[in-house]
């Protein structure tokens, strides 16, 4: 079901540090979904639906209108798709985060990806999605966090939208924690890595395609885990091997560890390696989900340290939480070389931000240069 007209919503309850609350635009062509969306975000607390589309050239006439954070845009729409307004939304607004939702079927995970890597945030999977039935509770406690935490990050960066008048958005200064003073570990002295292990989350896979890019060919496995759902890891590994040209596939059970090879953790597995006579074995762990997460870094860390000791070349990238961070600083109590994302350049400062506020990282670089050292380090050389 289709209605054309947007539907606009009063000014959303402070959140509970006294600052503006996330100010959301939802679009989708079906009208259930746009009130299921709306009521799901407007019950949380601290955000605020102010307008709902029902297709991508509506949203743009919203935009204009109406100050937002985020928008929460659906992919197959009439008149203009999600993926057709995506760039415009990303040219004409650059300080409003984009969040795909989609159905998870083998297309949409393709156009998701497409979409993150033309400026999209995130993405959600819809409730019922075929493939992988997801439960209302799941579906809400990820699209509240996911709103929340790329609402926060509009509302730090330049861009923010303007009222009608013209006048910035008003908000109240918000009061944080001073930041936890980072302290980088030294860098081991004659360090070789025999495997390289990455991690990341919310614009993870933008990140994993400039990191492998710059990091080039090497003979040594490549283990990645990021949070995501079955039908997009493996649509994932296919991206990951199209733009670097190297193997790359999920994790299949039991599988020898080739090197020079890239394994994806699949959705709803935590990917593991054991020792397995001479050489590596994969195992898919179907335990319960380690920091709300499932796959999650931190089992895959683990295992890679009773797998390879020391002898382990790690990176977290940009993504919400703080999964990683122990696996991290695990890594680097054995021995091994632990890299994480600056903030700059992070979608989400949470996963390499608690990584390095934690003291795990020897070094914490843009993204631009992650994938450099990497490429020196695995060659056994500095960073």
């Amino acid at each position: 079901m289709t209605n054309p007209q947007p539907s606009v919503a009063a000014a959303g309850a402070k959140g509970a540090a006294g600052e503006d609350p996330v100010r959301v635009l939802v679009v989708d062509d079906a009208l259930v979904i746009r009130g299921l969306i709306s009521r799901l975000l407007e019950a949380a607390g601290g955000v605020s639906v102010v307008a709902t589309a029902a297709d991508g050239k509506r949203a743009l006439s919203l935009l204009e209108r109406h100050p937002v954070d985020v928008v929460v845009l659906d992919i197959e729409m009439p008149v203009m798709d999600g993926l057709e307004a995506l760039p415009r939304i990303v040219a004409e607004h650059p300080g409003v985060q984009v969040i795909m939702a989609s159905t998870l079927t083998h297309r949409n995970a393709d156009i998701s990806l497409k979409a993150m890597r033309l400026g999209a945030a995130d993405y959600v999977a819809k409730p019922g999605s075929s493939g992988e039935m997801r439960s209302a509770d799941e579906f809400k406690r990820e699209l509240v966090e996911k709103v929340k935490a790329l609402g926060r990050v509009a509302k730090r960066r330049p861009g923010r939208p303007a009222t009608k008048s013209g006048e910035p958005t008003p908000r109240q200064a918000i009061v944080r924690p001073a930041a936890k003073e980072i302290v980088l570990r030294p860098m081991p002295s004659a360090f070789r890595p025999r495997a390289v292990a990455i991690g990341s989350s919310t614009g993870g896979p933008q990140a994993l395609f400039k990191v492998l890019g710059d990091l080039g060919a090497t003979d040594l496995p490549i283990f990645i885990t990021q949070h995501m759902p079955a039908t997009f890891t493996r649509i994932l590994a296919e991206h990951i091997a199209r733009s670097t040209a190297r193997p790359c596939a999920e994790a299949q059970e039991g599988e020898a560890v080739a090197p020079g090879r890239i394994y994806v953790a699949p959705g709803g597995k935590h990917m593991t390696v054991e020792a397995k006579g001479a050489g590596m074995r994969l195992r898919l762990d179907d335990g319960p989900p380690e920091n709300f997460c499932k796959p999650a870094v931190d089992p895959m860390l683990r295992s890679l340290i009773a797998a390879y000791g020391g002898k382990l070349l790690c990176a977290i990238l940009t993504g919400m939480g703080s999964d990683g961070a122990k696996g991290a600083e695990q890594v680097a109590d054995a021995g091994g070389v632990v890299l994480a994302q600056d903030e700059a350049t992070s979608v989400v400062w949470g996963m390499p931000g608690a990584t390095a506020q934690r003291g795990a990282a020897m070094q914490v670089l843009p993204l631009d240069e992650l994938g450099g050292a990497m490429r020196r380090i695995a060659g056994g050389g500095r960073p």
